[in-house]
């Protein structure tokens, strides 16, 4: 789905498929806003595509926080989905732990602080706008602590992990 919310955003393509492999094509035009989505994918064992138009700014950020929140919302809605997940994933001196509930109240509660941060072109507190546009777009109360941390790399990915692992267990279908 390529797609613009307003003019003065991006173009924007992404699919979604929660049953997938851990597959992933990721272009932002942001190495590293890359790497995290397809971290992210990898450990949730998602097919993600993701494209936007370029840029690698802001706006950027932004919308690929809403459309994966959107379409994280589809996933989290399916009939029998659990809407609950939580994990903790280690990247190297990194520890991340992640909860998050489908509930339907946008929230995020986070002890990461990257404002400082600057890592291939990407600030660091534009992770923090990621999200804040996914939850808000998915309906999703997310709560992130970093255990322990000091590499911003690996700080990351262990998000990233966590995230991938609490998204995948959240949109699972339990047998009956």
């Amino acid at each position: 789905m390529l797609r613009r919310r307003s003019a003065e955003e991006p173009l924007l393509r992404i699919r979604l498929d929660a049953a997938g492999t851990g597959r992933a094509r990721i272009a932002t035009g942001l190495a590293v806003l890359d790497g995290f989505l397809e971290q992210l994918a990898r450990t949730a064992r998602f097919d993600l595509e993701v494209e936007t138009g370029g840029g690698g700014g802001e706006a950027e950020v932004d919308a690929v926080g809403h459309g994966l929140g959107q379409a994280l919302a589809e996933a989290l809605g399916r009939p029998g989905a659990r809407r609950l997940g939580g994990a903790t994933a280690p990247s190297d001196e990194a520890l991340a732990h992640v909860t998050l509930e489908a509930s339907g109240r946008p929230l995020v509660v986070s002890n990461v602080d990257l404002t400082a941060a600057r890592l291939g072109g990407l600030r660091g507190d534009l992770l923090e706008r990621l999200l804040e546009a996914l939850a808000d777009a998915a309906g999703l109360t997310l709560h992130v602590r970093l255990l322990h941390g000091e590499d911003t790399q690996h700080v990351l990915d262990a998000i990233g992990k966590a995230l991938g692992l609490a998204l995948a267990e959240a949109c699972e279908t339990p047998a009956r």
